[in-house]
C-alpha cells in the first residue's frame, strides 16, 4: 500500500468509481422504474450530449443523482465495522486508508486550520490530526444496506495499524443530538418485524459482543441505567398515532462509537405521504433529464 494517497485518487480510481457510483444510485432504486432511465437509454444518442449540458446548467437539485452516503468519524475502526456489518447486517464494498499528505490535509481540514491559526490554539485541540505531516492516516470502510452507504472514517496514530487501536483524539463529551452540528443515521425496520423486540435485541446482541454502550431510549422516563434496563418492553418504541405522522414508528438509539442512530417504521398516513413524495419525485426527475 502507498504511504502517500492524494484526494485526486479517489475518484480517478477506475474500481473504486465504479463500486462507490454503484452504491449511490442504491438511493434511486426507490423511484419508479421509468425515473431512472428516463433521459437515458430511451433517449436518441445524438440528443444525450445536449441533454447533458443543459443539466449541467440548469437548477442545482437537477444535476444531483440522490445519497450517496453517511459518514461516521469513529474511535475504534473493528468495533464499528463488526457493528454495521454483524449487528445490523451491512456489507462491505471496498476499504482503503493510509492516506496522509498535504493535498488530502487541505481537503478536508482547511476550514479548521485556518479557524486554529486565528484563534491563536493547537490544531489539535480543535481535533485536527497531522495528515500533512504524516503523524496520523485515515482509514475508511464504505458499508452497503438496502438504500444507503455508510462510511467508516478513522484518523489514527500513524503507530497504530490500520483497523485496531483508537483515534488520534478522544471522543467528544457531549452527545446530545439537540446539538447544532450533530447528525444521525436512520435504518428502516421491516413491517413485519415486531419493532419493541428489535430494539431489545440490538442491545442485546451489542452487549453479547462487548458493545454495551449501544443503548435504546425509551418511551417513559428513567432515573437510572438499570431503570433504563429493567423498562418493559412496551416502552421501547414511540409509536405515532395521529396527525400527520401517523403510522410513524420511531426510537432513537447510541451506537457502540457514541454515534447517534435512528431506527423506524413506516405504515398508514405516513408511508402513503413518503410514497407519494416518492412517485412526485420521479415525475421531476424525469422531466428534468427528458
Amino acid at each position: 500500500m502507498s504511504t502517500h494517497h492524494h484526494p485526486t485518487d479517489l475518484p480517478d480510481d477506475p474500481v473504486r468509481r465504479s463500486l462507490v457510483m454503484a452504491a449511490g444510485l442504491g438511493a434511486l432504486a426507490a423511484l419508479p422504474a421509468g425515473a431512472a432511465t428516463a433521459g437515458g437509454a430511451e433517449q436518441a444518442p445524438a440528443t444525450r450530449p445536449a441533454a447533458a449540458a443543459a443539466r449541467g446548467r440548469g437548477a442545482l437539485g437537477a444535476r444531483l443523482q440522490g445519497v450517496q452516503h453517511f459518514g461516521i468519524t469513529v474511535q475504534n475502526m473493528d468495533r464499528a465495522y463488526a457493528f454495521y456489518t454483524e449487528v445490523l447486517g451491512g456489507t462491505e464494498i471496498m476499504r482503503d486508508g493510509d492516506f496522509q499528505g498535504d493535498v488530502i490535509q487541505n481537503t478536508l481540514l482547511l476550514n479548521e486550520e485556518i479557524e486554529a491559526r486565528q484563534r491563536g490554539v493547537n490544531p489539535v485541540s480543535l481535533g485536527v490530526p497531522d495528515l500533512r505531516g504524516g503523524a496520523q492516516r485515515l482509514d475508511v470502510r464504505f458499508i452497503q444496506f438496502d438504500n444507503v452507504v455508510i462510511e467508516l472514517l478513522q484518523y489514527r496514530d500513524s503507530s497504530q495499524p490500520q483497523g485496531s487501536g483508537n483515534s488520534f483524539a478522544p471522543p467528544q463529551a457531549f452527545t446530545s443530538p439537540a446539538f447544532p452540528k450533530s447528525m444521525h443515521v436512520c435504518f428502516y425496520v421491516r413491517e413485519d418485524v415486531d419493532f419493541n423486540q428489535f430494539v431489545h435485541d440490538l442491545e442485546a446482541e451489542a452487549a453479547r459482543r462487548g458493545m454495551h454502550n449501544v443503548r435504546a431510549n425509551r418511551i417513559v422516563r428513567t432515573g437510572t441505567e438499570e431503570q433504563r434496563r429493567q423498562a418493559p418492553l412496551d416502552t421501547l418504541t414511540n409509536r405515532i398515532t395521529s396527525g400527520k405522522s401517523d403510522g410513524w414508528s420511531l426510537i432513537y438509539a447510541k451506537g457502540p462509537e457514541g454515534e447517534q442512530l435512528e431506527f423506524v417504521q413506516v405504515r398508514g398516513q405516513a408511508k402513503r405521504v413518503f410514497g407519494e413524495a416518492i412517485e412526485a419525485r420521479g415525475r421531476v426527475v424525469a422531466a428534468t433529464r427528458s
